[in-house]
């Protein structure tokens, strides 16, 4: 796709709070998500394995659905099949400071992998890179939606979708039950849910319940519901002792938002100092 990202990373911050008008795209149709997270990115069950075999575990985090045909957990009618509540995995958004589209430095809710001085992924080009990333947005393209590019141009000016034709390369779009066990995935144990769901409404979840979903997605069966219990618990073991530079810097990030200045240089601290891949420029 030929688009023009510099400066921009609009599809990886939550930008609505300097935006001249309010959206709520995300937040429409049948079922509601329980996060506030905005453009969350749904991984596949192999960007999930990926992220785990390179011991970045702790910087993915799931994402429910109200549904009131679902299953009640802690007074919460959830999306479900079969009883058994279902869930996307995507990366965990912390605030950073950051001044997208040329605006004064602000607190807003960004990517985990994204360098605030740069503005660029800093795993664009490593194996962990999330399919669905690689191909925006080819996808909103090829099912006639509305691009993050189009809104930021609506929003601030300029051009940001350079080419607006779907590329023909694209990977299966894992819509309807194609995407059961390879992006949708299912909780085997609604029961062991209970507290996390309101942790999930109230923007407190911790390790272990976003342990449990990453485990869950890996042992899910693809093409089904079934989960393989002896995968999930030893993933959930893996996943509980993850501690990358991405978990250390968002724990640093959520702390500092309270009484610190935005200064995107502050990144070179917080994430280039715990290892964090450095971002060429532009």
């Amino acid at each position: 796709m030929d688009v023009n990202c510099e400066g921009c990373a609009g599809c990886c911050i939550d930008w609505r709070a300097i935006a001249p008008t309010a959206s709520d795209h995300e937040r429409r149709g049948p079922r509601k998500p329980l996060d506030g997270s905005y453009n969350l990115v749904p991984l596949t069950r192999e960007d999930v394995i990926s992220f785990l075999d390179a011991g970045l575990a702790d910087a993915l985090t799931p994402r429910l659905w109200e549904d009131e045909s679902g299953v009640e957990i802690d007074g919460v009618e959830l999306a479900a099949i079969d009883g058994k509540p279902v869930f996307f995995v995507g990366i965990r958004k912390p605030p950073k400071p950051v001044a997208p589209f040329e605006t004064e430095p602000a607190w807003l809710p960004t990517c985990a992998f994204l360098d605030p001085k740069t503005l660029q992924c800093r795993i664009h080009d490593e194996d962990v890179y999330p399919q669905e990333c690689a191909e925006y947005p080819g996808h909103n393209l090829k099912l006639g939606q509305q691009t993050e590019c189009e809104r930021v141009e609506s929003a601030f000016g300029g051009e940001r979708l350079l080419d607006d034709e779907p590329p023909d390369a694209l990977s299966g779009l894992l819509l309807g039950p194609q995407a059961i066990g390879q992006k949708l995935f299912v909780y085997p144990d609604p029961e062991k849910l209970e507290g996390v769901v309101s942790r999930l409404l109230a923007g407190e979840l911790t390790d272990d319940d976003r342990a449990r979903f990453v485990a869950a997605a890996v042992a899910g069966r693809p093409g089904t519901t079934e989960t393989n219990p002896e995968t999930d618990e030893t993933v959930l073991d893996e996943v509980r002792t993850s501690d990358s530079w991405v978990g250390r810097s968002i724990t640093d990030w959520e702390a500092m938002v309270k009484n610190e200045e935005p200064d995107p240089s502050v990144a070179t601290r917080v994430e280039d100092e715990r290892g964090a891949p450095p971002t060429p420029g532009w």
